[in-house]
């Protein structure tokens, strides 16, 4: 059961950074039982977040940090910008009374070091890493807390961070960097290989327009099956394959030695020395 509920306009959520991923997280937690009297977004577009979600009371809209009202301490703060704004938003959190609030970071390669030099080594933070389609509710997104997170705020972080998918949590921060260069890189790989299926099937005669839409439905379909299905992604692909056939002939290439299995482990070696890389 969601503990969203819990949080109450006396000690409001903060979320700084409202666009699709902090808006997609906000239409999910007003959706799983946040009250929006017990939420106060940060985002200079006013107009913008109120397109986005037009029940949002104005009132709770602030166009900077330090408009957040004085006589309140938030609960949580989530920290939805993008990394290149994060040390803008680090100073204007000065100007808040933060003791007590556990903050939340869905910013890529900020770690909990980053945020412990700006928010003091007592500070309740988890980063996260959520991947894009969590704008659409099917994102799948892992967590890790500092120690100063107790169980009860775990929990609720992992109640918002459900509210776009699937969450996991990791008990070593240097595995965020692995995450990264799986899932939160993973949806790039897909859609590559969406324009590589579809530029093959032009190389073989199909017309451009229809190898794009084949490529396309071809990986949504899948996607799809593999959600609905208890089998593994092994066994759904043995179930396509016939001995002798057409999708035999075709996986001898793409399992082959130097087929899809290698070059994906080469991708995400180097997604993931790349995240290490970029850690501040």
């Amino acid at each position: 059961m969601s503990k969203l509920s819990l949080i109450r306009p006396e000690k409001p959520l903060l979320l700084i950074g409202c666009g699709k991923m902090g808006g997609a997280m906000l239409q999910g937690w007003l959706t799983g039982g946040l009250s929006g009297d017990a939420v106060i977004v940060a985002d200079p577009d006013k107009a913008g977040v109120l397109t986005m979600l037009p029940d949002l009371n104005t009132n709770n809209i602030v166009a900077d940090i330090a408009d957040f009202p004085t006589i309140l301490t938030p609960s949580f703060i989530i920290l939805a910008v993008k990394p290149q704004l994060m040390d803008q938003a680090m100073d204007s959190l000065k100007s808040l009374n933060y003791a007590g609030s556990v903050f939340l970071s869905i910013a890529a390669g900020k770690t909990i070091g980053y945020f412990e030099r700006h928010l003091g080594q007592a500070a309740a933070i988890v980063r996260a890493m959520p991947n894009t389609p969590a704008s659409i509710g099917k994102g799948i997104t892992v967590g890790y807390p500092n120690k100063n997170v107790n169980p009860s705020q775990k929990d609720i972080c992992g109640d918002l961070l459900s509210a776009v998918g699937g969450v996991e949590w990791v008990d070593e921060e240097k595995l965020i960097d692995a995450v990264t260069a799986v899932s939160g890189s993973g949806p790039a790989y897909v859609f590559s290989m969406v324009e590589a299926l579809a530029g093959a099937g032009e190389q073989v005669g199909l017309p451009a327009d229809l190898a794009r839409k084949l490529a396309r439905a071809t990986i949504c379909g899948a996607g799809a099956l593999l959600e609905q299905s208890d089998e593994s992604a092994a066994q759904l692909r043995m179930n396509v394959t016939s001995p002798g056939g057409t999708t035999e002939a075709g996986l001898n290439i793409l399992m082959g030695e130097n087929g899809l299995g290698k070059l994906m482990s080469e991708t995400v070696r180097a997604a993931h020395q790349k995240s290490k890389d970029l850690a501040d």
